[in-house]
């Protein structure tokens, strides 16, 4: 097992305008640990086309209820052995954020969202990753598709964002994210690309700062902003780069599945694996995953099945051969997470012990929904802070912004709603502040 160092001083507080906020120096690489605070972290894991409750809660639980006597369902059992750790979540709702075949940037925001509508306001992903203790990235996405779209559109932005109209971007080629966390510390062909790709940006960064200057002053504010984001994005391959010899001992090892993917699912393993080393190593403190990236789409043809895209929103979820199989691979996902970081030791434990899994779809409980139920199961305690082992059945009053607003509870940040006015409150939350129900 590796132990987490303290490697650099200071505070980060975002990745730059091409991945969706500003980096400020110097960072961290992962936080100091005392007798006092520990490190905590945060994953979400959206699974595209709804999240059927039926799939999830075991056959017979009607209330809230620890789950010790029973056994998890199929589409999920692959968590049998990390019940005592898991929290099944019903009766939440997105009625106002208009899901139908996506609520896209709305999932993770708790607002209207819809396909090409820009974010109305920062997601609560992002929001964590400015509470939780900072790191060189602290926030990274990650987007699994077909292997047509994810060599086509290798980035795509629909799930998480930094504020208003300033959308955070997944990667989806493997390579592409490699090179940007470890080509500073690999050898032959991927050095290369990553030397070639960083003096491009370099000269980039360069002609578009020199002739920004030209531009009409009220294109100046907007154009600088896209002049950050090349800033931002040579900065971190900088400092990535001052911490090579901590690096090397988290990154993956480049096989065929990058270079030579027999089908998409070795592009989303591999992804997977980037994202957790991203973790492990300290470079983020926050992993948000979208499984089919937050639109209708997706495929999962390395797991036998051979429909994809919007068709597979039309197949009914529970009982059914072809979603067991996905919500299966995801759990084995989850579980591959949870064991690289129980893996690491931390404080008096290990990574698991301070970190919190969120798996939910960006679509409430299925493809065409008004999002009256929104299932979620979380995956660790956060430090202690949440009730594990159990099922907790809600009344449909409260919407998923109360689970957002609980989460930055935790987190430490005293607010009592997230992204919803009083207006909307009136109208879509029967309570304000956390919901206790998860708490301990």
């Amino acid at each position: 097992m590796l132990n987490r160092r303290k490697m650099l001083q200071g505070v980060s507080t975002g990745l730059g305008a091409a991945f969706g906020a500003s980096l400020a120096s110097p960072p961290l690489l992962g936080s100091p640990v005392s007798s006092n605070t520990t490190p905590k972290r945060i994953i979400f894991f959206m699974q595209n086309q709804g999240f059927d409750p039926k799939t999830c809660i075991p056959d017979g639980v009607k209330s809230s209820q620890s789950l010790a006597k029973w056994k998890l369902p199929e589409p999920i059992n692959a968590l049998e052995p990390f019940k005592d750790r898991l929290h099944i979540i019903s009766g939440l709702h997105g009625l106002h954020t208009s899901p139908s075949h996506s609520a896209f940037f709305g999932a993770l925001g708790g607002y209207r969202g819809s396909d090409g509508v820009p974010p109305s306001a920062a997601t609560i992903d992002y929001k964590l990753s400015n509470v939780l203790p900072q790191t060189l990235l602290p926030h990274l996405c990650i987007g699994m598709d077909s292997i047509e779209n994810m060599k086509t559109k290798p980035t795509i932005a629909t799930l998480s964002a930094s504020g208003a109209g300033q959308p955070i971007f997944m990667h989806s080629n493997p390579n592409h994210l490699y090179q940007m966390l470890y080509g500073g510390i690999s050898t032959g062909d991927i050095r290369l690309q990553h030397e070639a790709r960083s003096n491009l940006l370099n000269q980039i960064e360069n002609f578009a700062a020199s002739k920004g200057r030209s531009l009409p002053s009220t294109e100046q504010q907007r154009y600088g902003q896209f002049v950050q984001g090349f800033k931002d994005v040579n900065g971190l391959r900088d400092r990535l780069g001052n911490v090579s010899d901590h690096l090397r001992k988290f990154a993956p090892k480049i096989d065929e599945r990058y270079t030579k993917p027999e089908f998409e699912t070795d592009w989303h393993d591999c992804l997977l694996d980037l994202g957790i080393s991203a973790l492990t190593s300290g470079i983020t403190n926050t992993l948000t995953i979208g499984s089919g990236r937050g639109e209708i789409f997706g495929a999962w043809k390395g797991l036998g099945v051979e429909q994809q895209g919007h068709n597979l929103g039309h197949i009914k979820q529970p009982d059914n051969p072809i979603w067991i199989k996905i919500r299966q691979y995801n759990c084995r996902m989850l579980v591959k997470i949870m064991d690289a970081l129980d893996n690491v030791p931390e404080g008096s434990g290990t990574m698991m012990d301070h970190t919190l899994i969120v798996y939910t779809s960006n679509n409430a409980d299925k493809q065409h929904t008004n999002g009256a139920n929104w299932p979620v199961m979380l995956l660790g305690n956060f430090d202690g802070a949440f009730k594990t082992g159990c099922f907790t059945q809600l009344d449909g009053k409260r919407p998923i912004n109360a689970l957002y607003t609980t989460l930055l509870r935790a987190a430490g940040e005293n607010v009592d709603r997230f992204n919803m006015n009083d207006k909307l409150a009136k109208k879509f939350d029967s309570g304000s502040g956390p919901l206790k129900q998860l708490l301990v």
